[in-house]
This record gives C-alpha cells, sequence and structure tokens, in this order.
C-alpha cells in the first residue's frame, strides 16, 4: 500500500509521535499550522469517515480529550478547532485522520462558516432534516 500513514505506523516513515496505543497514532502535522497541530489516526487503513466504523470512531474519539487536554496545559492555546476533511475538496491523504488544531491569538489561521439562516424557510429546514433522517433509517 502507498499510504504516507500505514507507512507511518509501519516504522517506514518517521513521524513525531505524541501518542500511542494499539488502535489509535497521534502525531505531528509536518505542517504545524498552528504550534502542536496533531493529527489522530487509526491504525489499520480506512480511508475517510465514510469509511470509518463505529469501534474504530469509538477508539480515536476516545483519545481526542485526553490529547486536547495535553496541548492546552503544553502550550495554553486560546481555543481548539477539531477537523477533519474527507475527500474533496480537501482530504490530502486518504487514511481518515483528525488534525487538532491548537488556535492562537497571534495565529492567521482562518476556518469559518458562511450563514444562510436568514435566506432559508422553515420548510427549506424540515426537506433538509427529512432527507437525512430518512437516510438515516436506511443504513
Amino acid at each position: 500500500m502507498d499510504c504516507i500513514f500505514c507507512k507511518i505506523v509501519n516504522g517506514d516513515i518517521p513521524a513525531y509521535k505524541v501518542y500511542e496505543n494499539d488502535k489509535v497514532l497521534g502525531f505531528l502535522d509536518i505542517s504545524q499550522t498552528t504550534k502542536g497541530h496533531t493529527l489522530l489516526i487509526p491504525k489499520k487503513h480506512v480511508a475517510n469517515l465514510y469509511e470509518l466504523s463505529s469501534e474504530d470512531a469509538s477508539e480515536i474519539f476516545s483519545v481526542v480529550p485526553m490529547v486536547a487536554n495535553a496541548l492546552k496545559k503544553a502550550f495554553k492555546p486560546i481555543g481548539l478547532n477539531l477537523v477533519n476533511n474527507t475527500e474533496k475538496p480537501l482530504q490530502t491523504v486518504n487514511h481518515f485522520h483528525i488534525h487538532l488544531l491548537p488556535r492562537y491569538s497571534s495565529d492567521s489561521l482562518q476556518i469559518g462558516f458562511a450563514n444562510y439562516a436568514d435566506s432559508l424557510t422553515k420548510e427549506d429546514y424540515l426537506e433538509v432534516t427529512d432527507a437525512i433522517v430518512s437516510a438515516i433509517k436506511k443504513t
């Protein structure tokens, strides 16, 4: 397999590891978008969130608060963003991973959301709600 994260798990590529157990690996993102930028991955290859089992999600997300609190204690950020990119347009490594991005008053990272609330009707919300509920029932 030509997955860079699998190569890190297998020890073929070095990484700055901050956490490891038998199912999950945490290491510094090489970009260090902000100081302490950490990735958490399942050790077994899973391409993205759509393929992540509930068991794998449980293993990974059980580690998130511990690593987040370690980042808070180590660097005293003003906050933290938890980010996952799945498929287009932003997933660049096809191995599920969560970014923990400590935030600082001096960083220039821009993460925002458009707000369309003023242009949506109650019917629009109900249509979207029904579509999601229907899809959940089919899984």
